[in-house]
């Protein structure tokens, strides 16, 4: 199904290059690459839904195209395809990127302009990304919500010996994508796109704004934040579809967010914060009600042990989120834990295997990320998520039997 907004911003781009870019200009790099990747699911223990699949298949393409003129400008057009046997709405196209980059000099800084569909990352926690709001999360891809769908903008970008200053104007807001009724890793009632609500009489066509101000100073390096427009989370209500059957309304506020990330490096030790003031969501209790949320942590590292050139990581972050209960999200007081090895082999292994623990439940989860090269273009990921203890009060008592393991071989062009 077509994501709604990204083909105009599409075109919009194509126009605004044909009018910026002289007609007489030539390439003078341009570069494709991209992955096919083959994924399989197994989730080991029987579905809670009827309906739902103990194992799924899914073909995955992602290819990307560069173009760069003599007259500095350039063209991004990446495009995502993917194909799932279990779940018709996992089956889905996006177009992640489709921009026009304009960049230049200006007496002592740079400057720099995108125009179109992009991704923009903020953060640096490892648990969980408290202060990246920019782009939509397409939740239907993984449940650690990092991979995100791509965001109509115009991105605007002023460096110099001061720092990067940046604004950004949204002018189309996507929803989340949510599984379907034959999909795992779901809320036990299904959420219904189609009754869709925004606070905003604009809908998906309110103008979000939003503003960074980044620098490097020393071993610290830090950014400032401000978002003005609609909440990428929705909230949820009850409510019935057609058939009269119970399902999860969505609604999207307006919020505002001030938000500070930062990162100190010293040695072996790598010290990160994130946090954020917002204001405008509701609680869990449908209040509005304006919040502090910050994660703070630390990554330790051990290099060459074993006697070889494995190195070593510990990580440990804690999440708080100040709604406690009335939360909306499922880390509001809890503790990442986790192990990271780089094998420094030609093969690129690597292997992160942690625990979150929630301080005030037995709720736990256990993951694991590995990923090595198998040759120049083929790479083997496996990656996997284990619930224990879900207290029946928890958000994720739904998700109590979709522990699940999912192993992907990938070809790069």
């Amino acid at each position: 199904m077509a994501p709604g907004g990204t083909a105009a911003a599409a075109l919009f781009v194509a126009g605004l290059l044909l009018v910026a870019i002289p007609a007489n200009a030539e390439t003078v790099f341009q570069e494709v690459t991209g992955r096919l990747t083959l994924e399989g699911r197994y989730f080991p223990q029987s579905s809670i839904q009827s309906g739902q699949r103990e194992h799924s298949l899914s073909v995955v393409a992602e290819p990307e195209a560069y173009l760069e003129n003599e007259a500095g400008q350039g063209l991004a057009f990446k495009p995502f395809l993917r194909y799932d046997s279990a779940d018709v709405r996992r089956s889905h196209w996006d177009i992640r990127e489709a921009y026009g980059l304009f960049f230049g000099e200006f007496e002592d800084s740079e400057w720099e302009l995108r125009a179109g569909v992009d991704k923009v990352f903020w953060g640096v926690a490892e648990s969980r990304h408290l202060v990246d709001v920019i782009n939509q999360t397409d939740l239907i891809e993984s449940p650690d919500q990092e991979e995100k769908l791509g965001q109509p903008m115009l991105h605007a970008t002023w460096l110099n010996d001061y720092g990067a200053f940046e604004a950004f104007a949204l002018p189309y807001f996507r929803k989340r994508t949510f599984q379907g009724l034959a999909g795992r890793l779901r809320t036990a009632l299904q959420v219904d796109g189609a009754q869709t609500r925004y606070e905003s009489a604009a809908k998906q066509h309110h103008l979000d704004l939003a503003a960074r101000y980044s620098h490097s100073i020393g071993a610290l390096d830090f950014g400032l934040a401000w978002f003005d427009g609609t909440n990428r989370g929705p909230t949820f209500s009850l409510g019935l579809d057609r058939s009269g059957s119970p399902v999860l309304l969505p609604l999207y506020e307006q919020i505002r967010q001030y938000s500070l990330d930062a990162q100190l490096t010293t040695g072996a030790w790598l010290f990160k914060f994130e946090s954020i003031w917002r204001e405008g969501e509701r609680d869990a209790a449908s209040l509005e009600e304006d919040f502090l949320a910050l994660i703070g942590g630390f990554e330790h590292s051990w290099y060459g042990v074993f006697g070889g050139d494995t190195d070593l990581g510990l990580l440990v972050e804690f999440l708080y989120d100040g709604r406690d209960e009335r939360s909306t999200v499922v880390t509001e007081e809890d503790v990442f834990t986790a192990l990271r090895l780089a094998f420094n082999d030609e093969a690129s292994t690597d292997i992160l295997l942690g625990v979150i623990q929630d301080l005030d439940k037995p709720t736990r989860s256990l993951f694991l990320e590995a990923n090595r090269r198998l040759s120049d273009n083929i790479s083997l990921g496996v990656e996997g998520t284990a619930f224990f203890n879900v207290d029946d009060q928890d958000s994720q008592f739904a998700l109590r039997r979709d522990s699940f393991l999912q192993i992907d071989l990938t070809y790069h062009f």
